[in-house]
C-alpha cells in the first residue's frame, strides 16, 4: 500500500532539493555575471579601468554667486545656504566643462567605459567630483554619508543611478558616520586604507571595514592632519608596487606600512604641483594626469617605467577637486 506524503514533508524536501549554497560568495565574478549582469567592483586602484563614473557640471553650478565672498578667506560662500566655492575667482561654467569633456574623451580613448550620474539637482556644485559619493569594493557599492552640507543629497542621485545600472548596494552608511570616498585607497588586494579627519570618522571606518571582512580585506584607519579632508592629496597607487605620495602629509606609520608592505613610493617635492597626486590611473602604471609636476618627479615616474595623458583640468580644480576626484571606478581588471 503506498501511502500518501504529508503536505509537511513535500515542502520541506522541496526546499532542501531546491536550496541554494552560501559559496560561491556574492563578489565572486561568476556569482556576479550570473545575477546582476557583470562583474561589479573593484579590489585594487590600478588594475585595467573598464568602467568608471562620472558628472559634467550641469545648471546647478548656478548657485554660485560671485557676489558672495567670504571676508576672511577671500573664496565665496553662503554659510547659511550651505554652499561654498573655495577658489578665489570662479571661472566660466563653460571653460569648466569643456574640461571635463576632454577627460571623459581621454577615458573613452583608453578604452573606458563611460556613465553619468543622473538626477543631479538643488545646486549641489560639487557633484562633479563622484569619487566621494560612494565608494566601490567587490560586488558593489558603499553609499558614503558625507561631511558637508551641500554635499549631503548627493547620494540620493547616486543611488538611483547605481540602482538603475544593477550595480549592488552592499551598504549605506548610518548612524553617526561620516565618509566621503575620496579618502579610501586601496594599497593592494588585501588592503585598503582610509584617512579620518574632518570628512571622515572612525565610526564610519567601522562599517566599511564590516563590508570588506566579508571579502578578506583589511581596512586600516589613518589620521590626515588638520583639516585635510581626503587621502587622495596625500597618496596615490599607480602601479601593483609603486605609489606617488606627499610624506609631509602622512603618518609615519603609514610610510612604515607601505615598506612592509613593498610599497615603492615616490615623493613629491614643494616644487611640485600637489594636484599632480590627485592623478587616475587607468592600467598598472598608466595614468591621466593634470598640468604640473617637475622634471625631476616625472623622470622618476618615467624611470619607475610610468606613462601619462596629460589633460589641462585647472579650471575644474577650482571647485576644489581634481582627476582622482571627478572619477570613481565601477569595474577594474585584478592584479
Amino acid at each position: 500500500m503506498t501511502v500518501k506524503p504529508s503536505a509537511h514533508w513535500v515542502y520541506n524536501e522541496t526546499i532542501r532539493l531546491f536550496a541554494a549554497p552560501a559559496e560561491p560568495a556574492f563578489h565572486t565574478e561568476d556569482e556576479m555575471t550570473a545575477i546582476w549582469g557583470r562583474n561589479w567592483g573593484v579590489d585594487n586602484d590600478v588594475g585595467r579601468l573598464r568602467a568608471v563614473m562620472v558628472h559634467r557640471p550641469g545648471p546647478e553650478m548656478d548657485v554660485v554667486d560671485p557676489s558672495q565672498r567670504i571676508a576672511s578667506t577671500g573664496s565665496f560662500g553662503n554659510v547659511e545656504h550651505g554652499w561654498y566655492f573655495q577658489s578665489e575667482s570662479v571661472p566660466d561654467f563653460d571653460e569648466m566643462r569643456a574640461q571635463h569633456d576632454a577627460l571623459v574623451a581621454t577615458l573613452k580613448a583608453e578604452g573606458v567605459e563611460v556613465f553619468e550620474i543622473q538626477g543631479v539637482t538643488d545646486g549641489r556644485l560639487k557633484s562633479c567630483y563622484t569619487r566621494d559619493p560612494f565608494v566601490m569594493v567587490k560586488g558593489g557599492a558603499i553609499i558614503s554619508r558625507m561631511g558637508a552640507r551641500i554635499r549631503r543629497g548627493e547620494v540620493l542621485a547616486i543611488t538611483r543611478t547605481l540602482a538603475d545600472l544593477g550595480i549592488p548596494i552592499l551598504r549605506t552608511l548610518s548612524g553617526t558616520a561620516l565618509f566621503e570616498g575620496g579618502s579610501f585607497a586601496w594599497i593592494d588586494p588585501k588592503t585598503a586604507v582610509v584617512g579620518c579627519g574632518i570628512r571622515v570618522n572612525r565610526e564610519a571606518a567601522r562599517q566599511i571595514a564590516e563590508v570588506l571582512a566579508t571579502q578578506g580585506v583589511e581596512l586600516l584607519a589613518i589620521d590626515l592632519p588638520g583639516h585635510d579632508i581626503h587621502i587622495d592629496g596625500q597618496f596615490l597607487m599607480v602601479d601593483r608596487d609603486l605609489a606617488l605620495i606627499d610624506q609631509d602629509r602622512l603618518p609615519y606609520s603609514f610610510l612604515e606600512v607601505l615598506k612592509e608592505k613593498g610599497i615603492r613610493t615616490i615623493e613629491i617635492s614643494p616644487a611640485d604641483n600637489r594636484a599632480i597626486i590627485n592623478s587616475l590611473a587607468v592600467a598598472p602604471g598608466r595614468l591621466i594626469k593634470p598640468q604640473g609636476g617637475t622634471n625631476e618627479t616625472l623622470d622618476k615616474l618615467a624611470a619607475a617605467g610610468v606613462t601619462w595623458t596629460t589633460i589641462d583640468y585647472e579650471k575644474m580644480m577650482l571647485n576644489g577637486g581634481g582627476i582622482h576626484c571627478s572619477t570613481m571606478p565601477l569595474i577594474r581588471d585584478p592584479v
